[in-house]
């Protein structure tokens, strides 16, 4: 009853809004924006305290919500996949185990597992050696299927000037160590710039082209300029860019070599460490038996550039035919054939939600995102996909223009987002979702909107898990640093969002009596500097902190 109280008030406020009604910004805040030079126009807020309305400023337009986005994939996450909900990765194949040879091809089946890392894979593959395989006699076959299309990143022009940043990795089904190099850059000795990269992938090697200048190391990315990677034969190697200063030793970690080529580097160098060996070529693979030979493909394309064709180029390890990915994660013998050998599960979603928020990591909340379209929760497995029927329909429905149902996995999890909406009485008028992370020039939400995901969420099952989530002000996360004088300091759980021109926060914050109030803020503003902006929004939250009693509207 509550709940739908304090929705049926914020489905007032948004007719009020709409009428022209405004109410002015605290004092504090106002004065800090109009310092910054930041127009009280760009400024959304809504402070709530139970069913009373202590703020409403711009609170019904559709605004650029940056990382707050992934309150809203967080939430909906946890209420429909549940607690129990774990990714998973499976190593399969048709043929037998004899004299220690795997009589067919190793399949590596990604399920979305976002703990799938170098030390996971090797362990996968320590298992596998433990039921006796020390020869594969097949191919080695990359299964990304789960995801529609499986290779979102390819084609897809850049973000930004920093293509191999971490955060700008865009998610697959088979998303290992996340695609990325930890590179160690040492200008302590002699002969310029020494660099080396883990974890160790097959025929990879890293050389710097950096040119040594004498400035602080503290300084060193001012000179960072992104990788390129060439294809030499059958080798690759990643070149540095850029300079570097002298006598300097820095680690960074980039996203510089097409996945397919990851994946099969990565997973050759690690069976090898075990003594293994694999007789056949490497192959990408869609269910309906349709293969890509990264080999062949490589060929083809000759040297690549940035990662994963960020910029609007495939990088030449492979091609994706589009069929039915019909087929599903299992623990026996599959819809194609195949047979578990060995499998691998993420942590549980509440971690994987707290590890996504806490840092507002993009690439694990967009594979959050992706896994509402595309898998639902198994009490024995972690997970499973969606039925083949309804993936089927998908892809049909993609083939022949029928508009009428999603037609990829990021449409699907939309769905499942806006149905979630729809059952909690949200009304979803100009929100525009592209990917749930919040890294996007395109999703909006109204700021009421973000308040009446934060009232559901605390009528939620999973309220706990969910608020346990959320950066603590002053001590974790993304709020690590900021406000620690506030009376907020400790107590108030924010998730921030910062993109280029905007800033935003939302979350919970007691006010000076202990009561929970719902605090949401986003600017959205040509040219903004950050730390004003962030300035403008946490100002928001220390008042409502030292606020004791309803202010009227």
């Amino acid at each position: 009853m509550r709940l739908t109280m304090r929705l049926r008030h914020l489905a007032l406020i948004g007719l009020f809004l709409c009428g022209g009604a405004r109410a002015d910004l605290p004092e504090p805040v106002a004065r800090l924006a109009h310092a910054a030079g930041i127009p009280e126009a760009a400024i959304g807020a809504i402070v709530l305290r139970g069913d009373t309305i202590l703020v409403s400023h711009g609170a019904d337009q559709p605004m650029l919500p940056a990382s707050t986005m992934k309150v809203v994939t967080g939430i909906v996450a946890l209420d429909e996949l549940g607690p129990a909900f774990r990714g998973r990765t499976e190593l399969r194949s048709k043929g037998e185990i004899a004299g220690g040879v795997l009589k067919g091809d190793l399949l590596v089946r990604g399920g979305a597992d976002m703990d799938l890392d170098a030390d996971a894979m090797a362990h996968l593959l320590e298992r596998l050696r433990a039921l006796g395989v020390h020869r594969i006699a097949g191919d080695l076959v990359l299964d990304r299927q789960l995801f529609q299309p499986p290779r979102m990143d390819l084609g897809k022009g850049e973000f930004d000037e920093a293509p191999e940043a971490y955060y700008n990795v865009t998610p697959d089904a088979l998303l290992l160590n996340m695609n990325m190099l930890t590179v160690d850059m040492d200008s302590t000795g002699k002969g310029g710039v020494k660099a080396a990269a883990l974890p160790e992938l097959d025929r990879v090697a890293v050389r710097s082209a950096q040119l040594l200048v004498d400035t602080p190391c503290e300084s060193w990315e001012d000179g960072w300029k992104p990788p390129t990677t060439v294809r030499e034969g059958d080798r690759l190697a990643i070149v540095l860019h850029g300079t570097f200063p002298r006598n300097c030793r820095q680690a960074y970690r980039i996203n510089a070599i097409d996945r397919d080529d990851f994946a099969d580097r990565l997973i050759r160098a690690a069976w090898k460490r075990l003594g293994g060996t694999i007789a056949g070529r490497t192959r990408t693979v869609d269910l309906a038996g349709h293969t890509s030979d990264l080999a062949a493909a490589a060929a083809a394309q000759g040297a690549i550039g940035s990662a994963d064709g960020g910029n609007g180029s495939n990088n030449g390890t492979s091609t994706q035919p589009a069929g039915p990915a019909a087929a599903g994660l299992s623990s026996g013998v599959d819809a194609d054939g195949t047979r578990l050998l060995v499998a691998h599960q993420s942590r549980a979603l509440p971690e994987l939600v707290r590890d996504t928020m806490k840092v507002s990591d993009n690439a694990q909340a967009r594979m959050l995102f992706l896994s509402l379209g595309s898998l639902q929760a198994d009490e024995t497995l972690g997970s499973r996909p969606l039925p083949a029927g309804q993936r089927l329909a998908m892809l049909m429905a993609a083939n022949n223009g029928d508009t009428s149902q999603p037609t990829t996995t990021l449409g699907r999890a939309e769905a499942v987002v806006r149905g979630w909406f729809k059952r909690h009485g949200i009304d979803t008028s100009g929100m525009v979702v592209e990917n749930g992370s919040g890294l996007s020039r395109i999703e909006r939400l109204r700021p009421v909107q973000l308040a009446a995901v934060l009232a559901a969420a605390e009528e939620s099952p999973w309220a706990p898990e969910f608020q346990a989530s959320l950066p603590i002000v002053g001590v974790d996360g993304t709020m690590k640093r900021r406000l620690k004088n506030s009376p907020a300091a400790s107590r108030a759980r924010i998730k921030t969002g910062t993109l280029r021109d905007g800033v935003a926060v939302a979350g919970y914050v007691p006010d000076a009596n202990g009561e929970q109030c719902i605090v949401v803020a986003i600017i959205n503003h040509d040219g903004i500097d950050h730390a004003t902006g962030r300035a403008v929004v946490d100002a928001l939250i220390d008042w409502t902190a030292n606020s004791s009693a309803a202010a009227p509207m």
